[in-house]
């Protein structure tokens, strides 16, 4: 897939997500097959003003690329300016947040609040494309609800001004994550315009991802909240875009994975703050397993980075001997979860 100057390996992104899509989780997205990684939203204020821990999202890993930054804001100079100082961060291409529902950024006239004002969400791309030498990109929503489905009007506007693609998360605003992705958005998307687009919205698997493409006719699938603790949905789906088979990670591999994606976390944000950003992700990971909610409720009162992951070890442990007792009972091969 060919986004302006910038050409993907595959059609796989993984989407930006708030709070989730930090360097090291991008990071190991990319290593098991995503062919484009998006950073968490950045204020363009925050930026101007040269907020310390805003700055923190800029950073970039060589082994992460191609990595797109996602920018939000709703006047049309001030998004010139911080896409400025983005590109000086060195990311492959810019995203624009035109999709984000939560009420701060809304109430400000930015992210899902240009659904309703397309002259002033056209006037922005216009401007970013003009200020930097990057591919500008847009991710959108289907529109505000269901009576004001804007993403194709919107769409086109984006790329009459310049935007080299488009991802639609075909949810609107009223729906924020909860109810069904009408991918019939999409479609209409695709249709109405020439530059490539990207659905996204409900692809919990790669059967998703193909059923996506095939009903929808869209160039790329952006893989949000399926990615959550499951890096390796992105190499599941690239076997499936080949025909091949895949063979889930045992045990083994998934915490060994677990554990570095952990350790990168306070290498990158300290041992203070990485624990506590990493107590989602480790219910991500451990989700479904026997004993889960149990151990997540003991991890949540950790702060030791050393104790966790010796607690993590005797649950690996534990794991073992439960399969090892199945095998020995006749019980059969022990499962994936096990």
């Amino acid at each position: 897939m060919r986004i302006g100057s910038l050409v993907l390996e595959n059609p796989l992104v993984l989407a930006p997500m708030s709070g989730v899509t930090d360097l090291p989780f991008r990071v190991l997205c990319r290593r098991f097959g995503a062919g484009l990684v998006c950073g968490e939203m950045i204020s363009d204020q925050a930026l101007l003003h040269h907020n310390r821990r805003t700055e923190l999202l800029l950073r970039i890993d060589p082994s992460e690329r191609p990595v797109a930054l996602q920018l939000f804001g709703n006047d049309p100079e001030a998004m010139a300016r911080a896409a400025r100082l983005i590109q000086e961060a060195g990311p492959d291409l810019i995203d624009l947040n035109f999709g984000c529902p939560v009420p701060k950024v809304v109430k400000n006239g930015a992210g899902a609040a240009l659904l309703r004002d397309l002259p002033r969400a056209r006037a922005i791309v216009a401007a970013v494309v003009e200020a930097v030498d990057l591919p500008v990109t847009v991710k959108m929503r289907a529109g505000w609800d269901e009576g004001s489905i804007a993403a194709p009007e919107l769409a086109a506007a984006c790329a009459e001004a310049g935007a080299a693609a488009v991802t639609v998360h075909a949810r609107t605003r009223a729906q924020f994550y909860t109810g069904r992705a009408d991918w019939n958005v999409i479609r209409a998307v695709k249709e109405a315009v020439g530059i490539p687009v990207i659905g996204n919205g409900d692809v919990r698997s790669a059967e998703d991802a193909l059923r996506m493409m095939d009903e929808t006719g869209c160039d790329g699938v952006a893989i949000g909240r399926g990615a959550l603790g499951n890096p390796w949905i992105f190499t599941q789906t690239l076997r499936a875009l080949a025909g091949e088979a895949w063979t889930p990670p045992a045990r083994a591999e998934r915490f060994a994975v677990l554990r570095e994606h952990f350790l990168a976390e306070i290498a990158f944000l300290g041992e203070e703050r990485g624990v506590k950003e990493m107590r989602k992700h480790l219910g991500w990971y451990l989700r479904g397993l026997p004993g889960a909610a149990h151990l997540r409720d003991e991890l949540n009162t950790l702060t030791d980075p050393a104790e966790i992951l010796a607690v993590l070890e005797d649950y690996e442990g534990y794991l073992a001997q439960r399969a090892s007792f199945s095998e020995r009972k006749g019980e059969g091969r022990p499962t994936e979860r096990d």
